[in-house]
């Protein structure tokens, strides 16, 4: 996508992926083009997080879905200068949904999902604003788009992020 208009180009690849959710055609396959995969790709998206923004529309609205899109974009371009990563992550690695940073329950699993979307390498059945994660982020007052801008900021630094975690999402 071209860098000037890729949000307005990306709209209606996630109208379609909605509209074709509803409809309940779930054979991603036949969702997007080659040219509109490649377009998904240059800035660091995919097509299985078009699925999933459509399946959650009814509680995961398009400007959340395009700010952290956004957040996504920026990385890939700043800091992996376009280049996506090879690698995924394993779910099984993950930390466990009940896990606690500091009583907070959920931080550590968040804090991973946060870091592997950023460098885009989540794998197909895992999502960054699921369920699970809606309810925390909305726990804490915090926006999904701000968390990761907070876990790319920290560097890996899990204090700073428990600290923004604890301040309800104040900067």
């Amino acid at each position: 996508m071209k860098n000037c208009d890729w949000t307005s180009r990306l709209k209606p690849l996630y109208q379609r992926a909605l509209q074709r959710y509803q409809a309940g055609d779930r054979d991603l396959k036949t969702w997007f083009t080659a040219s509109e995969q490649e377009e998904l790709a240059s800035i660091g998206a995919t097509p299985m997080e078009l699925f999933d923004y459509a399946e959650d529309a009814e509680s995961l609205d398009w400007e959340t879905a395009l700010l952290i899109m956004a957040v996504r974009r920026d990385y890939f371009v700043v800091m992996q200068q376009g280049r996506p990563s090879s690698h995924r992550i394993v779910m099984a690695d993950l930390p466990a949904k009940t896990a606690e940073l500091d009583g907070i329950v959920w931080l550590p699993r968040i804090i991973q999902k946060a870091q592997a979307r950023l460098r885009g390498e989540m794998p197909n059945e895992l999502m960054y604003c699921c369920g699970g994660d809606r309810r925390f982020f909305q726990e804490h007052d915090i926006h999904p788009a701000d968390f990761l801008r907070q876990v790319w900021a920290a560097g890996g630094d899990e204090k700073r992020i428990l600290q923004y975690v604890k301040s309800g999402g104040k900067f």
